[in-house]
């Protein structure tokens, strides 16, 4: 992210239950100009990553989770079924 507002971080950081280290390390370097809501918006999202709803971390492109997914669920099992040896990956 090029340009961030807490807002920002606070959204995606909700909506994909991931913050990265430099988001993290953002809010914590422009936290002294924070205004209020924004202070409140911070806490909050301190609060979500001590309960371990959000977590420290990297985001995956949904391709590549999408293909996981389909190599996990849908290819692997007819793999092992025909008594091929599973991938790992």
């Amino acid at each position: 992210m090029a340009l961030m507002t807490v807002g920002e971080v606070f959204l995606e950081s909700l909506t994909s239950g991931v913050i990265t280290e430099h988001e993290i390390s953002w809010v914590a370097s422009q936290q002294g100009a924070f205004a209020r809501h924004e202070e409140a918006l911070a806490i909050r999202l301190g609060r979500l990553v001590d309960e371990g709803q959000i977590n420290l971390g990297c985001r995956l492109p949904s391709r590549l989770v999408q293909h996981k997914v389909v190599l996990n669920e849908w290819i692997e099992p007819l793999g092992r079924r025909r008594g091929r040896e599973a991938v790992f990956g």
